[in-house]
């Protein structure tokens, strides 16, 4: 048996597990360097079984530069120097295991960084060489290729091509420091075939799949002459399905058909979920059995509080998983978006990139609303059938921290974007574990790799198991609750009023969330859990409750 490998061979575990994100560099730093690591995480896998989650996801680990928090990879087959040892994920692995919890990593095959030794052999290597294939590069425009091949944009801001040498240009769709890979390689191909046959090896159950959709390139945007390529206005404009120079094209499905047969080689079959920012019935193929079998449904970060919008968002979901044969995934919050405590303060059409900018104080957010909401949406979704992924610090109900300032920033989109775009960390600064000290116990230095603003020590973990009805506490209790009644991947809709959804799940029990701002007589059943305190006669607004209206 390899080290830490799973002792079930459930195939369908991930179907309805609640899966538990963790952000390594932010979870829990055990050194005292200011860097959270893995040792970090073994020291708190209490949390995560008091928790009582399903899995864990472990956001990149490897070796890196951190252009762009550990998406820039080094080597895929090795941990971070700063982050541990392979020893200590394998201890990881075994000790979550042991724990009934399993083991999802982050996978990102559409880049490397350009520290990899792949992309230094290309930058030593002439044009037209084998270590230039590797990747995705063109000859430039003008007198020796001295002008980049198009106008490109790059996702994180600023042009999308680097010079290389010899006249050579790298496509790089994030940030320069993330040359992207030339998938028509055969030898990329194989590479990560050896990667992921390696992880499972050490125990891994699972992989998340970053940008699944970048992967394949029309054929005409790797060498050739520049004059066949869309210009940037072309690409705003968009393309048929399928047809777009780098977006969600269908040749990438095949490169997926080989990973599931290297998944489906293990007992039980190493799942994946793809990050695909693609149309809602783009994503099925994604989720398809002979593919990836699960797509993340990201529709509930993008859409405002409101009930229609909601139930539209739900219904479709679960159409696009029966017809992939997958499961839907419920998210409101990761590593890359405004934590959802925050989104739901604020009104509805703010502009959130905006609003960072200036802070975070114009309009001044709501929090008690905002909490009361998340709190609300988490419990509409965790009644639904189908995954649950949770980020890290949402159990603790923490806000967005709004006001880091530029000096410490790490988001390349910070920089690319001449500081338009504040970027990503907020979301990403570390746990509060303790009411005080230096970094609220995330480690035993005197700072941490983001600094902690002063309020954090009120949502610490410490604080919240000490405290009934915090937001920890709701967790716990919803959590335990979803494991006792959660059955078939079936529901039925009630009627209700506007602002309000209702459904049922197999087994009696039934969900209700009243968005409206007012409160609803209260349908009739045993009372399971509430997002808030309720009296048994009324749903108070913005609040979900669980029901048992009937046994079995």
């Amino acid at each position: 048996m390899s080290p830490g490998s799973p002792v079930t061979s459930d195939r369908n575990w991930w179907r309805q597990a609640v899966v538990y994100q963790i952000y390594p560099r932010s979870f829990a730093d055990a050194n005292g360097d200011g860097i959270g690591d893995l040792r970090g995480i073994l020291e708190h896998t209490d949390h995560l079984v008091r928790l009582g989650v399903d899995a864990v996801w472990l956001s990149p680990f490897y070796p890196s530069a951190l252009a762009d928090g550990g998406y820039d990879v080094d080597d895929y087959r090795a941990v971070a120097p700063e982050l541990g040892t392979l020893e200590d994920f394998d201890e990881l692995a075994a000790v979550l295991h042991g724990a009934g919890i399993k083991l999802i990593v982050d996978i990102v095959p559409n880049h490397t960084s350009n520290r990899h030794a792949w992309f230094r052999e290309a930058v030593a290597s002439a044009p037209g060489s084998a270590a230039r294939n590797r990747y995705v590069i063109r000859r430039g425009n003008g007198p020796e290729g001295a002008e980049p091949p198009t106008d490109w944009r790059s996702f994180f801001g600023g042009p999308a091509w680097e010079p290389l040498g010899g006249g050579d240009w790298y496509l790089h769709l994030f940030a320069p420091e993330q040359p992207d890979l030339n998938w028509a390689n055969e030898e990329v191909r194989a590479d990560f075939l050896t990667t992921l046959r390696f992880w499972s090896d050490h125990g891994v159950d699972g992989f998340r799949i970053d940008v699944a959709h970048l992967l394949a390139k029309d054929a005409s945007v790797i060498g050739g002459v520049a004059a066949d390529l869309p210009t940037q206005e072309r690409i705003r404009a968009g393309f048929p399905d399928g047809q777009h120079p780098f977006e969600g094209r269908d040749e990438v499905h095949a490169i997926y058909r080989t990973w599931r047969e290297l998944f489906d080689e293990y007992d039980p079959p190493r799942m994946a979920v793809a990050e695909a920012w693609v149309a809602a019935h783009r994503r099925v193929a994604f989720a398809r059995p002979e593919g990836l079998g699960q797509a993340f449904n990201f529709d509930l970060l993008l859409t405002p509080w409101d009930a229609a919008a909601f139930r539209k968002v739900v219904e479709e979901n679960l159409a696009l998983a029966a017809e992939a044969g997958a499961s839907s995934t419920w998210v409101f919050s990761n590593h890359d978006m405004v934590r959802h405590v925050t989104r739901y303060a604020l009104p509805k059409d703010t502009d959130l990139v905006a609003w960072l900018r200036v802070g975070g104080h114009d309009p001044e957010p709501d929090l008690e609303r905002g909490l009361r909401r998340a709190r609300a949406a988490t419990l509409l979704a965790l009644a639904l059938p189908g995954s649950t992924y949770l980020y890290q610090g949402e159990e603790l109900g923490l806000p967005e921290v709004t006001d880091l300032p530029a000096e410490v920033l790490q988001d390349p989109t910070f920089v690319r974007s001449n500081g338009t775009e504040k970027g990503r960390d907020g979301c990403r600064v570390p746990l509060p574990w303790t009411g005080d000290g230096p970094t609220f116990g995330f480690g035993p230095g005197p700072a941490s790799h983001l600094p902690q603003p002063d309020w954090f020590g009120a949502y610490a973990v410490e604080r919240e198991l000490n405290q009934p009805g915090s937001t920890l506490h709701f967790y716990l209790e919803a959590l335990a609750a979803r494991r006792s009644l959660q059955s078939a991947e079936e529901l039925s809709w009630r009627p209700a009023p506007p602002d309000v959804i209702a459904f049922e799940r197999p087994g009696g029990w039934v969900s209700v969330t009243n968005f409206s701002e007012h409160p609803v007589p209260m349908p009739a059943g045993r009372m399971v859990i509430a997002s808030r305190a309720v009296d048994g006669m009324e749903l108070p607004a913005e609040t979900t409750v669980w029901l048992q209206t009937r046994e079995g």
